[in-house]
């Protein structure tokens, strides 16, 4: 048979890169700034020699860039391969990754072996080299052109073995026959915001509405808050209001809660006047702006039976066969002041776009962050249209979700697009749990996409620990969220210490700022601790990832540690979670953290206090009611 005028099939394998979400179907994360690390499993049948390289370009870009891939296994043949590159802009980045075969670097492995067996007759493995280097030299500039020949006419074994040579000859590979991914990987670059930041939560109504919040912002700043969170701002419908303790009658002056969105005047892009005026808004806005502290609104999807929806569009609602329309319930909380929207009305698509235009209301008054309420209830598809269609308006919007929900539901949700997810973290307040939902997050895959936001707590969760623990348990759960997770966030009260549930068994607050109006002020007595772990956070790249990190051995469940690293950069926490007793213990310090073996550690939260420790054991005592726990900074002594 006459021969083939196509090239065989590539024979090298590259497969499992990763980052890489569900086979490619949704992008994976990064930030601005972050140094991106990929992987991929890559061989060949026999014993030649290879190289990597991952491949990148940026939103716009029309050429590659590249950066050289390494092997990372513990043995010297292992087939998982890293690379890393830059990413510097927003957008949707692409990467792939080349492989090739390095016919000289497999030709000086083998001279090597048979130098070393002491073979003497090496005329044809130098006959090979020769053409090996004459062809590298034809792809060489000058003067490496003139030097790779001089070389090819007086190859020697020794020559040939030379490693000035083999680096040389490397810059000029020949990648004929190399072998590319099928399909380019999909990178989602946010600003750094998206992953990390402190979130603070208030009741507008419960500071002087929208000119009283904006006189907090200078002290929001002080305390090192990124994130001012409201909840919604718009008119509160008067029909089924709820009263105090989510009575069904409210009384004469309830104010109604906030996510019971709509009344004559207006819908979800109106500003209750309650709170003030859309001037006002734009004022707290500017305000934070100059100090550094963002507005996320909450974008809530539902309405009150006063909201101009429901006379406007009648054929957004549910409706039951007798007519009547059917108010939201989550079984055994009764909702009766909102109605939910019908996803599946036959005018889905102008609900749809009433919806994103509610969003780009908002951006264009400056907001670029919004809390999801409820997003797990709400099509899938939906959520990732929008977002879509907002991020290419204006990139800078994040989108929070949450959904306290089942775990698939709440992973799907990150990986169509919100930028950063509530969490089980809420819950999770013993070592063992702790531990475990932690390497899931970090280790599983998820942190490929899901961007955790640790919630100390919320206007709908006050959880059994904070209750019977009292003050002491309040620190614990900060100092955790705080160095655990690149963004937490902090309902107000929490520095207040309010823990009393509306009855036993419940995580409602008594007398719930969801129903009524407080007089609040930023006072509370867990601030200096607030404002000690927000600076610290500011100062310390280890806390603004959610890799690199190490959990420790305490020999108590009632203590946890850990490290976090990146780069030089070494924070180890440990943490009293036992709000009731003194404990005593030790933290471990594994060699693998890269410290010498004596070494000090400086208690960032007081500053002054500096203790001895080695690679081992190191003894620690907590005193719940004092000290729950400690924000080390290694240094050498």
């Amino acid at each position: 048979m006459p021969s083939s005028p196509k090239p065989p099939p590539p024979r090298i394998q590259i497969e499992d890169p990763a980052p890489r979400v569900d086979c490619g179907r949704y992008p994976a994360k990064a930030c601005v700034g972050d140094r991106v690390n990929a992987f991929a499993t890559i061989f060949k049948d026999g014993h030649d020699v290879l190289r990597a390289v991952v491949r990148f370009r940026g939103p716009g870009d029309s050429d590659w860039r590249e950066a050289p891939m390494h092997r990372i296994d513990a043995h010297v043949d292992g087939d998982r391969w890293q690379g890393t590159f830059p990413v510097d802009r927003q957008g949707i980045w692409s990467w792939t990754i080349e492989a090739w075969t390095d016919t000289f670097a497999t030709w000086r492995s083998e001279i090597a072996r048979k130098v070393e067996a002491e073979q003497q007759d090496l005329s044809g493995e130098l006959s090979e080299g020769r053409v090996l280097l004459q062809e590298a030299a034809s792809r060489a500039p000058e003067p490496e052109r003139t030097r790779l020949t001089a070389v090819a006419d007086h190859l020697t074994p020794d020559a040939g073995l030379d490693p000035e040579l083999a680096e040389l000859v490397a810059r000029f590979p020949d990648r004929t026959n190399s072998s590319i991914l099928e399909e380019p990987v999909l990178l989602d670059v946010d600003r750094l915001r998206a992953r990390f930041g402190s979130w603070y939560e208030l009741f507008p109504r419960s500071f002087g509405g929208l000119r009283g919040v904006t006189t907090q912002i200078p002290r929001l700043a002080e305390l090192g808050f990124d994130v001012l969170y409201l909840p919604p701002i718009h008119p509160i419908g008067t029909t089924n209001r709820k009263g105090a303790n989510n009575a069904l009658t409210a009384r004469r002056g309830d104010p109604g809660s906030p996510w019971a969105i709509g009344s004559t005047d207006g819908g979800h892009d109106a500003v209750n006047p309650e709170l003030g005026t859309i001037a006002d808004f734009d004022a707290l806005v500017a305000e934070g702006q100059r100090h550094g502290v963002e507005i996320a609104l909450d974008f809530a999807i539902q309405c009150s039976p006063d909201h101009p929806w429901l006379k406007e569009h009648p054929e957004w609602f549910h409706r039951r066969p007798d007519g009547t329309l059917k108010y939201a319930e989550n079984p055994p909380k009764k909702y009766q002041d909102i109605y939910n929207v019908n996803f599946d009305s036959p005018n889905w698509e102008e609900l749809w776009h009433a919806l994103r235009d509610v969003v780009l209301h908002w951006v264009d008054h400056g907001v670029r962050v919004f809390r999801v309420d409820n997003p797990h209830t709400k099509p899938l598809p939906f959520w990732e249209w929008l977002i879509r269609e907002v991020r290419q308006r204006e990139p800078d919007v994040i989108f929070l979700a949450e959904a306290f929900t089942r775990a698939a539901m709440m992973r799907t949700l990150a990986k169509v697009g919100f930028n950063q997810s509530y969490t089980y973290f809420t819950w999770k307040n013993g070592r063992h749990d702790l531990v475990e939902y932690l390497t899931e997050l970090t280790t599983s895959g998820m942190q490929d996409y899901y961007r955790p936001n640790f919630f100390v707590n919320t206007p709908d969760i006050l959880t059994e620990y904070l209750q019977h623990g009292g003050p002491p348990a309040f620190a614990p759960r900060l100092i955790l969220a705080a160095t655990l997770s690149p963004s937490y966030g902090v309902y107000s009260g929490f520095e207040s210490f309010e823990n009393v549930a509306v009855r036993p068994g419940s995580e409602e607050y008594l007398d719930s700022e969801k129903y009524e109006a407080k007089t609040r002020a930023l006072d509370g007595p867990l601030l200096p601790l607030i404002g000690a772990l927000n600076a610290i956070r500011r100062e310390h790249p280890a806390l603004q990832q959610l890799s690199g990190l190490t959990f420790l051995e305490t020999g108590s469940d009632a203590l946890i540690a850990y490290a976090r690293r990146h780069g030089e950069d070494l924070i180890i926490t440990v943490v009293n979670i036992d709000p009731f007793t003194i404990q005593e213990g030790v933290v471990v310090v594994p060699a693998d953290l890269g410290l010498p073996p004596a070494f000090s550690v400086v208690d960032l939260l007081s500053g002054t206090e500096r203790y001895d420790w080695n690679i081992g054991r190191n003894y620690v005592r907590l005193d719940p009611g004092y000290r729950a726990g400690h924000v080390f900074q290694a240094v050498h002594r």
